[in-house]
């Protein structure tokens, strides 16, 4: 399995930007995707889930109402959609997978990193 994220970047307050993820070496339709982020010192957090069977997204409490998160089973990609960033969205961001069947992420990317300037 492998998931390769793009998109991160420098972006200041107020900003947005684009992630993305593609997958390979999965049937990519039958996984749940999802999007964590770390800062240094800090346990990886949850951002946004989206379901496998009918695009329901799910979202942390941090990030509702600012990122989207959407799929593209045709091309084996996940995105994130980062709208009214903030300096506290600076991160690394990380896409992950799971099986329709398994309960834990285990599939996880290489991370990219996402910086909002004050």
């Amino acid at each position: 399995v492998q998931l390769q994220a793009s998109g991160g970047g420098l972006v200041q307050t107020g900003g947005s930007l684009r992630l993305s993820c593609v997958a390979s070496g999965i049937t990519f339709s039958r996984y749940h995707m999802a999007w964590f982020r770390q800062t240094p010192g800090k346990e990886r957090e949850f951002a946004a889930e989206i379901n496998w069977s009918d695009s329901s997204a799910t979202y942390a409490d941090s990030v509702k109402g600012r990122f989207t998160i959407s799929r593209d089973n045709a091309k084996n990609t996940v995105f994130l959609q980062m709208n009214s960033l903030k300096p506290e969205d600076t991160a690394v961001y990380y896409c992950a997978a799971r099986g329709y069947t398994t309960r834990a992420y285990n599939n996880w990317g290489q991370g990219t990193l996402v910086t909002v300037s004050s």
